[in-house]
This record gives C-alpha cells, structure tokens and sequence, in this order.
C-alpha cells in the first residue's frame, strides 16, 4: 500500500510557508533598506564633497566658491529645481536653480560652483555625485556666502533623508536633527562650514 500526503495536509504546509514569508518580509522590511541604502549615500556623497571643499578653500590662493565670483545671500544651486523653486533647506531667503544641465563638472559648472580643478594636486572629485533619487523631493543643494563665517569663504550642501533610521528624530542614528548636524533645518541633512545659511 504506497502512503503520500492528502490535499488538507499539502494545504496546511502550503498556509504555514506562506505565514513565515510574510513574518519575515514584515520583519526585515526590504522598502525600509532600500531607503536606508540611499540615505548612507547621501551621507557618503555630502563627506566627500565637504572634504573637496575644505581642501580647495585651504590650497587655492584665492578661492572662490560660487565659480569666480563672490557669494550672494540666496544663491543656491540644485541637482533638481524643486517646485516650488522657493521652497529650500536654506535659511536665508532664494531660489534653488539646477546648474546649466544639472552637470556634475567639477571646474566650477556644476551644481557646486566650486573650481575644483584649480587644486594644485588636481580635483579629489572625479565628478560630483547626484542624489540616488534626484526628484523634486529628494536632492542635493548647495549654498554659499550667505553667512558672516568667513565672509564669501563659508558654504552649506544639503540633502534630504528617507529613511526612519536615518531622517526620524526618534531614531538613535538620526543625522538630520539640530542637534545631530549643528544645522537650523530639522528635517535636511546640513554639512558645511556655516549651517544657518
């Protein structure tokens, strides 16, 4: 007499199998990663360009951050132009424009108006990074001179955050609260030499 399972006792292990998937895609939240994996770029991005600028304004003789030319309160650049165009992370009051093209040249066209290339070893920078999801929500900007620290010399790059882990003030690991980033938005993550821009 052969033996096998009956179609109730397939069902079941079926209904059981089905139960623990869904524990453990609710557990382990793959939307949730993903954000935090965007979030931990942004992070990365906004170092190394704080690093390249520290580096250009301590090696250029005569640094300028705003392509040449001395800052202005409310200029600001964007990887996107957000909409409204008013509606930035900055304090002080302007517009976030997209750099001709929204390039990611570091001779001064980008959306960092900062000459990279006139660093005397060369630019730390092959190109400057984009927002992994560049939209009208989430992307990077960049403001300068619109500070009394250092005059024309001081400069703030922001970026959103999307994750809980990362961007909610309950969280241990949150880096876009005042206390976290030194800066005056709550709810941007602010690196720089001047954080109330």
């Amino acid at each position: 007499m052969k033996r096998g399972f009956t179609l109730i006792e397939l069902l079941v292990v079926i209904a059981i199998l089905a139960i623990l998937a869904t524990v453990i895609v609710v557990i382990i939240n793959p939307g949730e990663l993903l954000k935090q994996a965007r979030d931990t770029t942004r992070i990365s991005d906004l170092a190394a360009i704080n690093s390249a600028i520290a580096l250009y304004l301590s090696d250029v003789t005569t640094p300028y951050l705003k392509n040449g030319a001395a800052c202005t309160a409310g200029t600001h650049y964007g990887t996107v132009v957000p909409s409204p165009a008013t509606s930035t992370p900055f304090a002080v009051a302007g517009s976030v424009a997209a750099a001709t093209g929204v390039t990611t040249s570091v001779s001064g066209a980008g959306w960092v108006s900062v000459n990279f290339t006139s660093i005397s070893s060369g630019s730390p920078l092959a190109r400057l990074p984009m927002d992994p999801q560049n939209t009208q929500t989430y992307y990077y900007a960049y403001g300068c001179g619109t500070g009394t620290l250092n005059g024309d010399l001081s400069y703030e790059v922001n970026a959103k955050m999307e994750s809980t882990k990362y961007g909610s003030s309950s969280s241990t690991a949150n880096v876009v609260s005042n206390v976290k980033d030194g800066g005056d938005n709550a709810t941007w993550y602010e690196i720089g030499n001047n954080l109330t821009q």
